[in-house]
């Protein structure tokens, strides 16, 4: 399995199975073996079920023996994928012999109709109207007529599915839900705090409103505009969520929700677990390594984990290990062969829940009171999705990236633990809060703080957003706050850190700015769940004695690989100079004589605009590559400022980019996209010049809007002033018009000209000669990766060794290929206008007499002026 994303009861009739089973297959499908060297081949057909307002693509898998009878398993993939993400869980299952019934959702891969979140008036009757074509075939299990045996799983969005699909339709004997929510609603608006980044990425992944219901849609940019939710978005949410029918879900469930899930956290598994049990039905959870936020993949685990509960709930096989009711994978060391984190799971045969075996730890610390700042900015971090994964894998390791700015929050911290502590669940503890406005929008979190009292880990970096009301005044409000379910353990001498912060990267807070005071009125709870049992590591000594020397040869390399590549000092006389390359070459991969570029040379001053021209292939972007330092050249140099440029070099951060493209998340507006690059650098806030460069790329009110309303023109000025934060002193633009319409496209070359205004430099390269004529002031043109001139446009456009020849009608072929090969001639291109002609020696008067006596028809002759012109006599000249 690949981890990433009104109700009554159907009545079922022998009559209705046997219609629908006629009405949803179309066509036959296409049949496909799949071999396997020690198992049953697994045949697959593809086909396409006819559904109100839908057409569902399906997958359908069996292995072995046809003629005989077995369960069947209806298995989802995850928000945003197809029925493709889950074919090799499929095909496990089909060889496990399981008849498994893959398909895309209504929107996604190749299915049609809108995104309902698994509506129930849609996404589930489509499972049921698929259950119902599973009745049909000859070799599914049927516990009666018109009910096969069948079992549902998936992950994120598929685990959604599956409790949906129990919940709705009697027919399902077991589910395995992964990663996965029980109420919509809590997960994206936990708290009535908006959870903005995931959030935007769901609508965005989901192709955004063309592609979803319209309600759906309309929520969406309601809640994102007010910045927290109302009612009616909770509800609709909430109506598409398993809370929404939990009382009916009551078949065996194994529950497998991650620890590194900020989307879907464990407190969404928790009661999942507890409602199911409630009801009467054989529970099981499993806390996986990994989650929404990435961490360290159990795939195999837990799809083994998965076939074993089928194979006793949907085969009826009371002999099988189903596993322990409850277990948790811990980090037991570090693998030698990948580097990754070894897990080893503690088990219990009871689900603890949240707050099992509680232990006091006093907190020390004030009331201390912390500001909310206008506009929420900057916001404190916790986990971004799309790259916390590598931040919780990071916690792993006992290193922490979180982030809280310097009076944007509150600390209590407990004394040095005299023992080590496990946390396994939800601590909690008790609080009074206090405001200058009626509600207050806090960050609740609790840090593992080493024993130097500097360096702290925010566990699987999860944080507890609360919104409190009626805050302002008086003695405000005492709570109870529940801070992130989590499965860690702090080391004797560490601390533990409470941290309620006013923002957070991930979460809508408040625009106004607020001051918030926090008093703690007791000690943090902390739960242990003691009944846990961790098994024993079991490693060789070479699981840490290969990781050593692999550490001492790595360091030898890169002692000897620094002395390879340590650059040139820096040559005081080239301190004030942008730019300067000399004799620069590339070969191609595996070539010793193809040169992407060769001997290159040429120098750039302060305050110039240069064009970099040349046809396709002529070497221009690796020459920016290797300006950039992204490879590496094969001979010559290259100075900024008198430095030699190496991969990493310091002087690059006087060196601004922009190179097919830059990524912007489409939720978030301009300026906090640009402030999230710039945090992402690490470098001081007051060092970006922001507001100066949004100044020269001129994008006005559209600051505050989302990035999915911008233009491509708006997109574009906005990576343009993404490149000059910071306003670097050498700025590289690599076809910023491409996609632009003229009024654009005449905006951007506004930009350039204002940037280089002030004595930067501005490095372009562009196909738009005419742009490039009006843009830049000096030119650099290669061919074939080699220099073909350099200078001045002016100089270039207007040199007297190129000449334009008007003549009376076109002149023919042979004769252009006569006067191109005359002595003292370099080229002769016949263009609209007449004929370009660039002399190497012989004068505009011998040119005219060679062309009167060839009896061509002049009617006139002088210098060309168009760039174009003469950048086609200057490529034609080096190809000749």
């Amino acid at each position: 399995m690949e981890i990433p994303t009104p109700r009554r009861p159907r009545l079922r009739k022998r009559w209705l199975a046997g219609v629908a089973a006629a009405a949803v297959l179309v066509g036959a499908g296409t049949w496909t073996a799949v071999a396997s060297d020690s198992a049953p081949t697994v045949h697959r057909a593809d086909q396409t079920m006819e559904m109100p307002g839908a057409r569902i693509d399906t997958s359908y898998f069996t292995a072995g023996d046809g003629d005989s009878r077995r369960p069947a398993v209806l298995l989802g993939h995850g928000f945003g994928g197809s029925k493709n993400d889950v074919r090799k869980q499929a095909e496990k299952l089909a060889r496990d012999g399981f008849a498994v019934l893959t398909w895309s959702a209504r929107g996604f891969g190749k299915s049609t109709g809108k995104i309902g979140l698994n509506d129930p008036a849609h996404e589930v009757k489509d499972v049921s109207r698929m259950i119902d074509w599973l009745a049909e075939r000859p070799e599914v299990q049927l516990d009666s007529d018109g009910d096969p045996r069948v079992g549902m799983s998936g992950a994120s969005y598929g685990g959604g599915i599956s409790l949906l699909g129990a919940g709705y339709d009697r027919r399902v004997d077991a589910i395995a839900p992964v990663i996965t929510y029980w109420n919509l609603a809590d997960s994206l608006f936990p708290d009535g705090v908006f959870k903005k980044l995931w959030a935007g990425i769901f609508f965005s992944t989901g192709g955004g409103c063309d592609t979803f219901e319209k309600q759906l849609c309309e929520m969406y940019e309601r809640v994102a505009v007010a910045g927290k939710p109302d009612a009616a978005a909770d509800e609709l949410l909430t109506e598409r969520s398993p809370s929404a029918i939990g009382d009916r879900i009551k078949v065996p469930s194994l529950i497998i929700q991650g620890q590194t899930d900020s989307l879907f956290p464990l407190g969404q598994s928790d009661v999942m677990a507890k409602t199911i049990k409630a009801n009467g039905a054989p529970v099981s959870v499993d806390w996986m390594a990994g989650g929404h936020d990435s961490g360290t993949a159990e795939t195999g685990r837990i799809e083994s984990r998965i076939s074993s509960w089928f194979d006793r709930y949907l085969k009826k096989d009371t002999g099988t290990d189903t596993g322990p009711v409850f277990r948790v994978s811990r980090t037991g060391g570090v693998d030698s062969t990948d580097g990754q984190a070894l897990l080893r799971g503690a088990t219990s045969d009871t689900y603890p829940g949240l707050r099992s075996g509680t232990t006091n730890v006093p907190l020390s610390g004030a009331a201390q009171s912390f500001e909310n700042p206008a506009g929420a900015s900057p916001p404190a971090i916790s986990t971004v999705p799309g790259i916390g994964g590598g931040l919780s894998r990071l916690t792993t390791f006992g290193m922490g990236i979180a982030l809280d700015f310097p009076g944007q929050f509150a600390r209590f911290d407990s004394a040095p633990l005299d023992r080590s502590l496990q946390v396994t669940g939800s601590p909690t503890v008790r609080v009074s809060v206090k405001a200058d406005t009626d509600d207050a929008v806090l960050f609740a979190k609790v840090y593992d703080v080493g024993s130097d009292g500097r360096q702290q880990v925010l566990p699987s970096q999860l944080v507890s957003p609360l919104r409190i009301e009626g805050v302002k005044g008086g003695s405000g409000k005492t709570v109870d706050v529940t801070l992130p379910a989590i499965d860690h353990k702090l080391e004797a001498g560490h601390r533990l850190r409470v941290v309620f912060a006013a923002t957070d990267l991930a979460y809508a807070s408040p625009a106004e700015p607020a001051t918030y005071t926090v008093t703690v009125d007791g000690d943090l709870s902390v739960p242990s769940a003691p009944a846990l049992a961790t098994a024993a590591p079991t490693f060789a000594w070479w699981v840490w004695g290969l990781p050593l020397a692999g550490a001492l040869i790595a360091a030898l390399l890169l002692l000897t690989a620094r002395r390879r590549v340590s650059a040139p000092a820096p040559d005081p006389a080239l301190a004030d100079v942008p730019l300067q390359i000399m004799d620069l070459s590339k070969r191609y991969a595996k070539s010793a004589d193809r040169y992407a570029v060769r001997d290159l040379s040429f120098r750039v001053e302060k305050g110039q605009v240069l064009g970099l021209l040349g046809p396709n292939g002529a070497g221009k972007t690796t020459t920016l590559r290797m300006l950039m330092g992204l490879i590496t050249p094969d001979g010559g140099d290259i100075r900024v400022f008198g430095h030699s440029i190496r991969p990493g070099a310091p002087v690059l951060s006087h060196v601004g980019s922009f190179v097919e493209g830059a990524g912007f998340l489409p939720h978030l507006s301009g300026r906090d996209n640009l402030e999230l690059y710039w945090r992402a650098t690490g470098r001081p806030a007051e060092d970006s010049h922001i507001e100066e460069a949004l100044e020269i790329a001129g994008l006005g009110d559209a600051l505050a809007r989302a990035v999915r309303t911008y233009s491509q023109g708006m997109r574009q000025r906005l990576a343009i002033a993404q490149a000059m934060l910071g306003l670097p002193d050498l700025l590289i633009l690599d076809e910023p018009t491409n996609g632009l319409d003229p009024p654009q496209i005449r905006e951007m070359r506004d930009v350039m000209i204002r940037y280089a205004a002030n004595g930067r430099t501005v490095i372009v390269s562009s196909h738009l000669l005419s742009e490039v004529e009006q843009t830049c002031t000096h030119l650099v043109v290669m061919d074939r990766g080699r220099l073909v001139q350099a200078g001045p446009v002016a100089e270039i456009t207007g040199s007297g060794d190129t000449v334009l020849v008007t003549t009376d009608g076109q002149v023919p072929d042979p004769v252009v290929d006569k006067i191109a090969a005359m002595s003292g001639i370099a080229s002769a291109i016949r263009t609209d206008e007449g004929l370009l002609v660039q002399l190497d020696g012989a004068s505009t008067n011998a040119l005219v007499t060679e062309l009167m006596r060839m009896d061509v028809a002049l009617t006139g002759v002088g210098p060309h002026r168009r760039l174009e012109d003469a950048f086609l006599t200057l490529i034609s000249g080096a190809s000749a």
